[in-house]
């Protein structure tokens, strides 16, 4: 059986957040940031024209949805204690457990994840790059997806996607 994949790695495919961790002890990081940096793999049927996908058309999606996480606060939508709430005075509040911060809502990006880990980074950015190139190319065959969301050099969390 043979087999065809395209793998993007490029510098300018990073993003900048400030997030914090929360452990199954119910502990939590303090507030930090990150600059961590994206890696795709997409294998799928090689087209009429020789190509899985044309890396100029792959590139920009990864880049806008980098994008999209540059430059903001984290907040994990789905965690089970974490809340959060938008302030008629343009702000957010967050509250996990003894903890209380307060930020302007431009700041805040809500995920729909349970946690900030690398993993959740590359699943939501995964999924998101999936949904965006099966609306954009009908017509690519997807097998197999690896998104890698490296948080510090040679320490990355994956999403790997595999169609039944």
């Amino acid at each position: 059986m043979e087999r065809w994949s395209i793998e993007v790695d490029k510098q300018y495919l990073s993003f900048s957040v400030a997030h914090f961790l929360i452990f199954p002890d119910g502990s939590a990081e303090r507030l930090h940031g990150h600059n961590y940096r994206v890696y795709v793999e997409v294998e799928a049927q090689l087209s009429r024209f020789g190509l899985v996908i044309d890396f100029q058309h792959i590139k920009p999606i990864v880049r806008a949805l980098c994008d999209e996480l540059d430059e903001h606060w984290i907040v994990p939508g789905e965690h089970a204690e974490l809340r959060y709430e938008v302030l008629g005075d343009g702000g957010v509040e967050v509250r996990y457990r003894e903890r209380v911060y307060r930020a302007p809502i431009e700041d805040v990006l809500v995920l729909p994840i349970n946690n900030t880990s690398a993993e959740n980074f590359a699943s939501y950015l995964g999924r998101e790059l999936r949904r965006r190139l099966e609306a954009e190319f009908e017509e690519l065959a997807l097998h197999r997806m690896r998104v890698a969301v490296e948080e510090t050099p040679g320490q990355r969390g994956v999403y790997l996607f595999e169609p039944q």
